[in-house]
């Protein structure tokens, strides 16, 4: 199946293609609102601002995928492949990507408000500025992550990995860090008010500037 017949099929009703072959396909744009996609081939497929709000991408292969700007919202992406996709200011507000890899991806300013990123792989991604409000990333492996800048208030980050990450002046004002592992991480300029911290390894970490739950600031 290339784009053009999937396109062709959608438009006339048809919703089911899971296992689909579309792999380096170009989907710009495509209007695919609640697509079935269960286990699809989209590796290297050019999506860009297409709407895929409420598809069904779990376990799909959209590693290196074009991503960018596509509205994602409240898809099931849960175990899928998304190696070194590209997801810049893509929105994905209460997307599942319950364990699913997204490392080296480029989520830059993407809206992430709700989303279900437990166990997730996040390793060396791109998170800087991305808004993760409310963000489920309990147990989420966020080693040498960017998270620069990034909005993570009252988001779950219980034994989340995030040794090495760079949360520069990231907010993560009312957050759980409890048991989270931050060696080394770096928090200059950090917003940590309100945050728990019970148990979070924090040897190493770079504190400079930072706000701590206290209100009082790091020196």
């Amino acid at each position: 199946m290339d784009a053009k017949e999937l396109v062709r099929r959608y438009e006339a009703g048809e919703r089911d293609f899971a296992g689909a072959d579309l792999g380096g396909a170009n989907l710009i744009g495509a209007e695919l609102t609640a697509a079935h996609l269960h286990n699809a081939d989209l590796s290297g497929a050019n999506l860009s601002e297409a709407d895929l709000i409420g598809a069904d991408l779990t376990v799909a292969d959209l590693h290196g995928a074009n991503l960018n700007m596509a509205k994602l919202n409240m898809a099931k992406l849960n175990l899928a492949d998304l190696i070194g996709a590209d997801l810049v200011k893509a929105y994905l507000s209460e997307v599942n990507l319950c364990r699913a890899n997204l490392s080296e991806a480029n989520l830059e300013r993407a809206s992430l408000l709700f989303a279900n990123l437990h166990k997730a792989n996040l390793r060396n991604a791109n998170l800087r500025n991305a808004n993760l409000i409310g963000a489920d990333l309990s147990g989420a492996d966020l080693s040498d992550a960017n998270l620069s800048g990034a909005f993570l208030s009252e988001a779950d980050l219980r034994r989340a990995i995030l040794d090495g990450a760079d949360l520069t002046k990231a907010n993560l004002t009312r957050v759980n860090l409890t048991k989270a592992n931050l060696t080394g991480a770096n928090l200059t300029g950090a917003n940590l008010g309100e945050a728990r911290l019970s148990g979070a390894d924090m040897s190493g970490a770079n504190l400079t500037g930072a706000i701590m739950p206290d209100g009082t600031r790091h020196p």
